[in-house]
């Protein structure tokens, strides 16, 4: 099921640059990514009401209440520099670069999580870079 929902993640994030491109046309970037904002706001709480998840957030606690605070913050700073960067590049070289994510994901996992890193990894993070280069050269 795991990976259906990565599928449909990529779908949807594909589809999120397009339409922002669009979308972001005539309006300044720090707007445009308010306005996203509040959109996703509204469906992850409206998600949360509609599963009865609200019960479940009196048992978070304080180390939890960090590295989401931590996560929210790097999300917004991810999606400022993103609807920034699109605004003023082609969604076709602004993506591949933000897709390094992935590699940087997968070393931070290493690094601080202690997550398995193979040759498999390895090789998929240079093929991954090598990909990128290609696309936005």
């Amino acid at each position: 099921m795991w990976f259906i929902f990565a599928l449909l993640s990529a779908v949807f994030a594909a589809l999120t640059s397009i339409l922002a491109k669009v979308g972001i046309e005539n309006v300044p970037s720090n707007l445009a990514t308010a306005i996203r904002t509040v959109v996703v706001v509204i469906m992850a709480w409206g998600m949360v009401f509609l599963t009865n998840g609200q019960s479940g957030l009196a048992q978070i606690g304080r180390k939890s209440w960090l590295f989401l605070i931590l996560s929210g913050l790097a999300t917004g700073a991810s999606w400022l520099c993103y609807y920034k960067a699109i605004q003023i590049g082609d969604v076709s070289k602004v993506v591949p670069i933000d897709k390094l994510s992935v590699v940087i994901t997968l070393i931070l996992a290493f690094v601080f999580l202690h997550e398995q890193f193979t040759a498999k990894s390895l090789i998929g993070c240079i093929l991954i870079t090598a990909g990128t280069m290609v696309m936005v050269l």
